[in-house]
């Protein structure tokens, strides 16, 4: 009666013969005489090397990806470095210069070019003040130098006194002295010089206590022709003098 097998324990038996159960050992207790199961011994590293494998991978990938952008980043900063010590380089050279737009190698060309012409120009406008310098009679001294003129010169009825120098190849200096009283036009002496293709640069003036007044004056030669500072002293010379002869009478009579 009860020979007939159930489905249900049919479908059991085809259950135990699951792939997955062939992995499984028993262990046989010997008090109680159950079998517990117990895993393969080889299936449980061959989990853990995968998993570190993928871990490696993953790991390698992120280290790839953040050696790059600390790679363009260090770049970026040099070119940006770089970029900077070429527009310093640039801001050496003349504002014409520097609107032009030109390669970095030729920027480099430039700046090693002009260098040296600025050097000669800074000694040219060195020794130029030098010169002026020397030249330049302080205000004592160049009264104390009238005085040894007139007297070393014998002229001691004139009352104006021009001296010229050159300073260079293409400045003069002028240095007048004449009379408070002296009504010569100063405007007109200028004139007569720029006719000489002369072009005035600076001018000073002073008065001392025998009420002479003095001009020191700097001219820059504008003709290609040279000039000769004598003609220019006795040009000067001449006109201040028509001056002084209506002046020498009035002096002469009112010290006797």
């Amino acid at each position: 009666m009860f020979a007939v097998s159930s489905p249900l324990f049919s479908n059991l038996g085809l259950s135990l013969a699951d792939p997955t159960s062939q992995e499984l050992n028993t262990i046989e207790n010997p008090d109680s005489g159950t079998n517990i199961p117990r895993y393969h011994s080889s299936s449980r590293p061959s989990i853990v090397h995968s998993e570190s494998k993928n871990f490696n991978e993953f790991n390698n990938g992120d280290y790839r990806i953040v050696k790059k952008l600390n790679h363009n980043a260090n770049e970026r900063d040099r070119r940006k470095n770089t970029n900077s010590l070429y527009s310093s380089l640039r801001s050496l050279l003349p504002a014409t210069d520097q609107t032009k737009k030109v390669s970095l190698p030729a920027t480099v060309a430039r700046v090693l070019k002009y260098i040296p012409e600025l050097k000669k120009e800074v000694e040219r406008l060195t020794q130029k003040k030098e010169d002026l310098t020397l030249r330049s009679i302080p205000k004592k001294e160049y009264s104390a130098d009238f005085n040894k003129q007139t007297i070393r010169g014998g002229i001691q009825n004139s009352l104006s006194v021009v001296s010229a120098n050159k300073v260079g190849d293409r400045e003069i200096m002028i240095q007048i002295s004449i009379l408070k009283t002296n009504k010569s036009s100063f405007a007109e002496a200028i004139s007569e010089l720029e006719e000489e293709e002369l072009l005035l640069l600076n001018a000073s003036c002073f008065q001392t206590l025998q009420d002479r007044v003095f001009y020191n004056l700097h001219f820059q030669v504008q003709g290609t022709l040279p000039v000769n500072v004598q003609i220019l002293r006795d040009k000067l010379l001449a006109y201040y003098e028509t001056e002084d002869k209506f002046l020498l009478p009035w002096i002469s009579g009112s010290r006797t």
